[in-house]
C-alpha cells in the first residue's frame, strides 16, 4: 500500500511538473528564447547531457535548429540523415543504448564538434494535423540508459512545446508581415521627396544602433524601430506647396510644418498596435521635443520625452545635417557634430549623443551609403569597424598622426564625400 502511495504521489508530482512546465513554454513568444527554454527544461527533466529541438523545413526538406547544447551556430541538415531525420521521416520513437552501434546514426556533427554521443531519445513534434513538425532529440542520459518512463515523459513534453511552437512561428509569420507593412510605408513617405529619399530608413538605423549599444531589450528596441520609421508620416497630412518648397520658409509655413509632429500622433493613435508598442505615437510625435522644454508640439522637457523620442531626435537632425543634396556636398562632420555637441543639454540628451559618437564607423558609413551597398569595399568596412566616431574625431584633432591613423580619416572622408546619386 505505502508503495502505491509513494507511485501515486510521484506521479502527481510528474503531472504537476509538466503543468508548470507548459505554462512556461506559452508564455514564451520569440522563437529562439522558446526553443532554449524548451531544450534546457528537457535536458534538466530528463538529467540529460544535451538536447536539440530540431524543426522541419518541408520545403527543404530539412532539419535545422538554431539552439543546440554546446553549439554556437545554426544546425541544418538533410532530413534523410541521422536518427532525427529518421525519426521526422517515419515518426517513429527511437531510444538508442549505444548510437555508434546503430547504422542510421550520423557521426558528423560528433567528427565537427568534439562531442561523443553515447544514448539518444527522439521523439517527433506533431502540430494539430498530426504531421510531424520537428524532432527533440535528447543525448547522453546521465546515470544510465534512457527508460520506458523518460519515452512517456518526452512525449508528454512534446505534445505542449509543439503547441508553443507553432503559436511562436504564427507570431513571427504576423510580426514579420507588420514589419514589412511599416517598412512599405516609410518608404512610400520618403518616396514624395528625392531630396530626403531614405530618410526614415537612415534614421531608424541610426536609432536601432544607439538602443543597442544601450543594451534595451527586443520589445524597446522594436518600439523605437517601428516608432523611427513613422516618426515623419504627419507630414502627409502638410500641403506640398509648403513641405517641398525651396525657397526660405515664412513664419506661418514654418508653422505648418511643425504640425507635422502631432498629425504623427493623431494618425498613429487611431491604430491598434501590440501592448509593447502602445507607446509607439508618443515616442514617433516627440522627435522635436528638446531638454530645455522649448521643442514642439508639446514642449516637454527632459524626463517628459520618452527615451525613444530623444534618440530618434539625435538621429533625425544628425541625418538631416549629413544628407546629400543634388546640388551641395555634405556638411563636413566635424562641423556636424559640433552642432550635436553645441545642443546637448538643451535640444539633446547627452547620454543619447554620447552612444551616438560610439556607433562603429563601418556602420555609420553603412547607413550614410544606405542604397548603394555594392559601392562599398569589404576589407575598408572591416578596417572601419575597428573605430568608432569618437576615435575619428580624436584622430582629427592629432597633429602628428599615425600612418594608420591617417589611413582612417582617408577612408572615411572617401565614402563621406561622395557625390549625389539616386
Amino acid at each position: 500500500m505505502r508503495e502505491q502511495l509513494d507511485i501515486l504521489k510521484n506521479e502527481n508530482e510528474r503531472l504537476l511538473s509538466i503543468l508548470q512546465i507548459s505554462q512556461s513554454f506559452t508564455a514564451e513568444l520569440d522563437l529562439e528564447l522558446l526553443l532554449k527554454k524548451i531544450s534546457d527544461v528537457v535536458r534538466s527533466v530528463l538529467r540529460a547531457d544535451r538536447c536539440t529541438v530540431f524543426l522541419y523545413d518541408s520545403e527543404r526538406n530539412e532539419l535545422w535548429s538554431k539552439v543546440a547544447t554546446g553549439i554556437k551556430n545554426e544546425i541544418r541538415f538533410s532530413a534523410e540523415l541521422g536518427l532525427a531525420g529518421y525519426t521526422a521521416r517515419t515518426g517513429e520513437v527511437l531510444n538508442i543504448p549505444d548510437a555508434y552501434a546503430d547504422t542510421r546514426f550520423n557521426p558528423e556533427i560528433d567528427k565537427k564538434t568534439g562531442y561523443r554521443t553515447e544514448t539518444v531519445l527522439t521523439i517527433p513534434l506533431r502540430d494539430e494535423k498530426n504531421e510531424i513538425t520537428g524532432v527533440f532529440q535528447v543525448l547522453n542520459k546521465k546515470n544510465g540508459q534512457f527508460t520506458e518512463e523518460d519515452e512517456k515523459l518526452l512525449g508528454a513534453l512534446a505534445s505542449t512545446a509543439s503547441t508553443a511552437i507553432e503559436n511562436s512561428k504564427s507570431y513571427e509569420d504576423l510580426h514579420r508581415s507588420f514589419i514589412s507593412f511599416i517598412e512599405t510605408l516609410s518608404t512610400t513617405l520618403d518616396s514624395r521627396d528625392y531630396i530626403t529619399s531614405g530618410h526614415s530608413r537612415r534614421v531608424t538605423l541610426y536609432s536601432v544602433q544607439i538602443a543597442q549599444l544601450m543594451k534595451l531589450n527586443r520589445n524597446e528596441l522594436d518600439l523605437i524601430r517601428f516608432a523611427a520609421l513613422l516618426h515623419d508620416i504627419g507630414k502627409l497630412g502638410i500641403p506640398e506647396m509648403v513641405l517641398f518648397k525651396n525657397k526660405r520658409l515664412s513664419e506661418d509655413e514654418y508653422e505648418i510644418i511643425k504640425r507635422h509632429a502631432s498629425l504623427s500622433h493623431t494618425i498613429l493613435n487611431k491604430i491598434h498596435f501590440q501592448k509593447h508598442l502602445k507607446d509607439l505615437p508618443k515616442i514617433a510625435a516627440s522627435h522635436h521635443e528638446k531638454i530645455d522644454g522649448k521643442g514642439y508640439p508639446k514642449g516637454l522637457k527632459g524626463d517628459q520625452i520618452p527615451l525613444g523620442g530623444k534618440i530618434i531626435a539625435v538621429c533625425d537632425v544628425f541625418d538631416a545635417l549629413t544628407s546629400r543634396k543634388q546640388y551641395s556636398d555634405r556638411l563636413d562632420i566635424e562641423k556636424v557634430i559640433e552642432i550635436l555637441e553645441s545642443e546637448t543639454g538643451t535640444s539633446f540628451e547627452p547620454y543619447v549623443v554620447y552612444q551616438f559618437k560610439n556607433i562603429p564607423l563601418n556602420i555609420l558609413i553603412e547607413i550614410l551609403e544606405f542604397g548603394h551597398h555594392e559601392e562599398l569595399i569589404e576589407s575598408d568596412l572591416r578596417f572601419l569597424s575597428k573605430f568608432t566616431m569618437k576615435d575619428l574625431l580624436e584622430i582629427r584633432r592629432t597633429k602628428n598622426r599615425t600612418a594608420e591613423q591617417r589611413r582612417l580619416d582617408e577612408t572615411f572622408i572617401r565614402y563621406y564625400s561622395r557625390k549625389y546619386r539616386k
